[in-house]
């Protein structure tokens, strides 16, 4: 199966080996809940899997090589201790805890979870000495003496002998007690990924012609070479930050990276060109509305490749700006949802500037709260609105650190709470330069005037903020009107049009914003676009 699938049934694992009956107790008891084993090519993604699944799931992850264990540390060290039995006391050896058990235990005080996931990499490679522990791992959850705790599902990887020659094979009796997942490189699902993740364009648009590079190992005379999942993704991360560098990556890198040369040329070859149209900025001009009869011209004389890759940068360049727009909506809904907070329990009565009366941040905020205004009557915070939004960031704050302390924040939703608590802080510092220039109403500077005063400039600062969202959102739509300007003016109705609409009905953001915004030409073309797959459906079928 794909990866993709692969997560799914771990995910489904999890919910049922953690699934309580009436009593509180696990339905599948402990004994009865078989690891998982995954199989499949080095670079695929196994262990990536395991860190989204474990956050997706709420649940600690704990992961191991384990061919970096010997028996000693994987198991404990001997000592001995002394016993009675009957009215004879004996000598007997006992096990240190070992290393992975209390790793499982460390990690449980210093997240505050108490169900995991004990991840083991490599199982197939342990030494000969470590080997017949793993039946009793496998089968009785323990290494040595230490049982793994309630609650800790155990999932194994390993890779098939054929990409490793360290590896053993695993007896029917080891096989008979855990859940076989043999994982197949699958592009289109790997395709999902890099778009979700932001793999360069360049990478995406090479694999899109040449599928077969993404996962290809091959064994000859002089040794294996091979490109994987994992060497295309850190190649990609270390061709983005080159370029933030202005630094370039060619033959002799991208080897580094994809070890099978022929590969490797090839892909050099087609970022040199792809970098060659980035630098000319034909490409801006396009999307600002710029279209060159001449540079038309030479693409409908460029062989397929370079047209491909000219409409990867044109889709790139798109896929970016609504990555940026969609992000920054995702910051201001979460900003206001912030400001309601802060606006709860007043009787809001000045209206924010560039905001209608109607919107649903002052909807909201307009309600009164007797709850919150009870709860912060006896507060000084709730006198003084520096202090009260100081407060919510720190609230913000702690819920943001104790997200990364339990491991499971993503990348992604990092960076959000980074940019929600920036421009919070940017709110903060006006309210105390506010303060601070005696612009308060010293009047009214009560528990409602001071509060409202600083309610009104929030609102206008928040109202300039949306202003600007809603400009990146019209220069992203003029965006997308210009590109199409071009792909008609370049190709027409061809297959490069098919391409370009196939893959802004792949990329999430681009899908997101043409929901909310309605392109007449794309509605038109995608149209079109699936009536002839209907067609060619049911010629196929005649």
């Amino acid at each position: 199966m794909n990866i993709k699938r692969a997560k799914k049934e771990i995910k489904d694992t999890i919910e049922a080996y953690l699934y309580k009956d009436e009593f509180g107790q696990y339905a599948i008891p402990q004994i009865r809940q078989r690891p998982v084993l995954l199989l499949g090519p080095p670079g695929i993604g196994k262990t990536q899997v395991m860190e989204q699944v474990a956050k997706e799931c709420g649940v600690a992850l704990v992961a191991y090589t384990i061919t970096h264990h010997t028996r000693q540390s994987a198991v404990g060290l001997p000592y001995i201790s002394k016993k009675h039995y009957g009215k004879k006391e004996y000598s007997a050896t006992e096990y240190t805890m070992s290393e992975i058990v209390a790793s499982i235990y460390d990690k449980i005080e210093t997240t505050g979870l108490k169900e995991g996931i004990l991840f083991i990499d490599e199982i197939n490679c342990v030494s000969e000495t470590l080997a017949p522990t793993m039946l009793q791992f496998l089968q009785c959850k323990t290494f040595g003496n230490h049982k793994i705790p309630e609650g800790w599902m155990i999932v194994a990887a390993g890779n098939p002998p054929e990409y490793n020659k360290s590896v053993r094979d695993l007896d029917v009796v080891t096989l008979d007690r855990v859940k076989k997942i043999v994982v197949e490189p699958d592009y289109e699902v790997w395709r999902e990924y890099a778009l979700r993740e932001g793999i360069h364009p360049a990478v995406c648009s090479y694999l899109q012609s040449k599928k077969q590079y993404l996962c290809h190992i091959e064994t000859t005379v002089d040794g294996k070479f091979f490109a994987t999942p994992r060497g295309w993704e850190d190649l990609s991360r270390l061709i983005q930050v080159y370029e933030e560098m202005g630094k370039k990556a060619d033959r002799e890198t991208i080897v580094q990276y994809l070890q099978h040369p022929k590969i490797a040329k090839d892909f050099a070859n087609y970022l040199s060109l792809y970098q060659k149209y980035q630098e000319e900025q034909q490409i801006e001009e396009i999307l600002s509305g710029v279209i060159r009869e001449s540079f038309c011209d030479k693409l409908e004389r460029a062989p397929f490749d370079e047209r491909l890759g000219v409409i990867s940068i044109l889709l790139a360049r798109l896929e970016r700006r609504s990555r940026e727009v969609l992000e920054q909506e995702e910051v201001m809904e979460r900003v206001m949802g912030i400001l309601k907070r802060f606006g709860q329990g007043m009787d809001v009565s000045v209206p924010a500037a560039g905001r209608e009366p109607g919107d649903p941040l002052t909807q909201d905020t307009a309600r009164r709260s007797e709850g919150a205004l009870a709860e912060d009557g006896g507060d000084d915070t709730a006198k003084d609105p520096f202090g009260r939004l100081r407060e919510l960031i720190l609230e913000t704050e702690q819920g943001w650190e104790s997200l990364k302390k339990q491991e499971l924040l993503t990348r992604r939703e990092d960076v959000l709470c980074r940019k929600v608590l920036k421009q919070l802080e940017r709110y903060l510092q006006a309210l105390g330069e506010w303060e601070k220039s005696g612009d308060l109403d010293q009047e009214t500077a009560g528990p409602s005037g001071s509060m409202e005063e600083g309610w009104a400039l929030l609102r206008e600062l928040f109202a300039a903020d949306s202003d600007r969202y809603e400009e990146g959102s019209a220069e992203l739509s003029q965006m997308l009107e210009h590109g199409f300007d071009f792909m008609e003016a370049a190709f027409g109705d061809s297959q490069e049009m098919v391409l370009f609409i196939t893959e802004l009905n792949t990329s999430p953001y681009m899908v997101r914003f043409l929901q909310e915004y309605d392109c007449a030409r794309y509605y038109a073309y995608n149209e079109r676009l699936l009536f002839d797959d209907r067609e060619r459906e049911l010629m196929e079928k005649i």
